[in-house]
C-alpha cells in the first residue's frame, strides 16, 4: 500500500538507520559505488544520479539519503510501472538496490517523506541485456513457479472478496467484518506485484492519508472505517463493494502478465518486510479493524515463498546468507504463532490487544529478516 504514515515514517527512521547499511552489499561512499553501479543521491530537494545511462542488464542502484526525512527510491519503466523499489532509507544511510533491468527508457525516483511522485530524473538502459540467455535454468523454473502462485493467490481471492462484498451489499454488519479480513489474504501475499502495475493498489488498498490531491477515496479500508468507526453500511459503501470487486477482476486478469524476474522476486520479498514494518507493526495498516496480525502473516509467507523458490540458487551462490533466512523466517513464525487466537475470524488476536513490548519484539524479528532478505537481489544476481 503507497500511503504516506507519518508516525511509521518516524518509527522506521531510527531501525532504517541500522538495517539500511548493514544490508547493503556494497556501500556507496561517493568514490564509486563499482563498475555498472548507478549512483543515487537522495536529499530533500535533490535526486542526483552518476549517469543517466547504462547497460540493460542487472544494474545495482547505490543510493546514499543525505537528506533530513526517510526517503525511498523508485525504478519507473513507462506508465508508472514499478520496476523496483526500495523504502525506509533513513537520513545519513546507505542501500544497495538490484534489479534485472530490459533495454529503454525509465525513470528514476527519490521520495523524500515517502510521499507523493518523487523528484524524478529520465534514465535509458541501451543495449542487450548481457547473460540473460546463460541464466541458470533453476531461476527460470522459479520465475515460473511464481508466476503461478500469484495468479493462485489472486484467483483465491475473488471468491473470498465477493463474500465480502456480499455481506457489505447486504447490510450484514457483523458477516462483512467476519469477511473482511480473509478477503485481504492473497492481496497481502502478492502486493509487490500487484504495485507494479500502478493503478491497481491505489484503488483497493489505499489509506486515507495515502489519497492523492482530489483522489477519490475506495477499496478495503474506506469499508473498513464504516464498519468499525461508523458501525453502519451506507448506500455509497454498497457501491464501493462492486466497485472493489471490478478493481479485484482487473487485478485477476492482468497479474498473470507482470514482468517477473529473479531479482523482482527477491526484491519483492523485501519490499513485503517492508510493508510490516511501515503498516503492520504499528497497527496503522488495519486502524480501525485491527486485524493486523494476518496481514503480517500474509505478507511474511508471500516473502518466504520467493525465498523457497530461489533457494537453490541463493543457497549455492550465498550459503550462509540462505542459513540466516531459514533461521529467520523460523523465529519469525515462531513470533506470530504466539499470537493466534483460534476464537476469532481470522485466527489472530486483535492487534490493539498487543502490548508495546510485544510490538517491539515484533518489529526487532523483521528488522532481523530484512536485513537478510535485503541481499537476496544480490545472491540470486549472476545465476550462476
Amino acid at each position: 500500500m503507497r500511503a504516506l504514515r507519518s508516525s511509521a515514517v518516524a518509527a522506521v527512521a531510527a531501525a532504517a538507520a541500522v538495517t539500511a547499511v548493514a544490508g547493503c552489499a556494497a556501500k556507496n561512499d561517493g568514490k564509486g559505488g563499482g563498475k555498472g553501479t548507478v549512483e543515487v543521491t537522495a536529499t530533500d530537494s535533490s535526486c542526483e544520479l552518476s549517469t543517466k545511462e547504462f547497460p540493460a542488464g542487472h544494474v545495482r542502484f547505490a543510493v546514499q539519503n543525505k537528506g533530513s526525512k526517510v526517503t525511498e527510491v523508485y525504478v519507473y519503466a513507462p506508465g508508472d510501472r514499478i520496476v523496483t523499489e526500495r523504502e525506509n532509507i533513513g537520513p545519513g544511510t546507505s542501500a544497495e538496490i538490484t534489479a534485472e533491468v530490459k533495454a529503454g527508457a525509465y525513470e528514476i525516483a527519490c521520495k523524500p517523506g515517502m510521499k507523493g511522485d518523487g523528484i524524478r530524473q529520465k534514465v535509458t538502459a541501451s543495449g542487450k541485456a548481457a547473460g540473460t540467455a546463460k541464466r541458470d535454468p533453476k531461476l527460470d523454473a522459479a520465475v515460473a513457479a511464481y508466476r503461478e502462485y500469484v495468479q493462485e493467490q489472486a484467483d483465491q481471492t475473488i471468491p473470498k472478496a465477493q463474500k465480502f462484498a456480499d455481506a457489505v451489499k447486504s447490510g450484514d454488519l457483523d458477516a462483512a467484518k467476519k469477511a473482511y479480513a480473509l478477503s485481504r489474504v492473497g492481496w497481502e501475499r502478492t502486493e509487490p506485484v500487484a504495485e507494479s502495475f500502478g493503478d491497481i493498489d491505489p484503488k483497493v488498498d489505499v489509506r486515507a492519508d495515502g489519497l492523492e490531491p482530489g483522489q477519490k477515496w475506495t477499496g478495503w479500508h474506506k469499508l473498513e472505517k464504516s464498519l468499525w468507526e461508523t458501525k453502519k453500511i451506507s448506500g455509497d459503501d454498497k457501491k464501493l463493494a462492486d466497485q472493489l470487486m471490478t478493481d479485484l477482476k482487473d487485478w485477476q486478469k492482468r497479474v498473470g502478465k507482470a514482468e517477473i524476474t529473479p531479482t523482482s522476486m527477491a526484491n519483492g520479498a523485501k519490499e513485503l518486510l517492508d510493508e510490516v514494518a511501515t503498516g503492520k507493526v504499528t497497527g496503522e495498516e488495519e486502524r480501525y479493524s485491527h486485524t493486523d496480525l494476518i496481514d503480517f502473516q500474509g505478507n511474511v509467507e508471500g516473502a518466504e515463498k520467493a525465498y523457497e523458490l530461489l533457494k537453490p540458487v541463493a543457497a549455492k551462490n550465498e550459503p550462509a546468507l540462505a542459513k540466516e533466512l531459514d533461521k529467520q523466517f523460523t523465529a519469525i513464525h515462531a513470533q506470530l504463532d504466539k499470537h493466534r487466537d483460534d476464537k476469532s475470524a481470522d485466527g489472530f488476536a486483535s492487534y490493539d490487544t498487543v502490548s508495546k513490548s510485544e510490538r517491539k519484539e515484533l518489529s526487532d524479528g523483521v528488522n532481523a529478516l530484512a536485513e537478510p532478505l535485503s541481499k537476496l537481489a544480490a545472491a540470486v544476481a549472476t545465476g550462476k
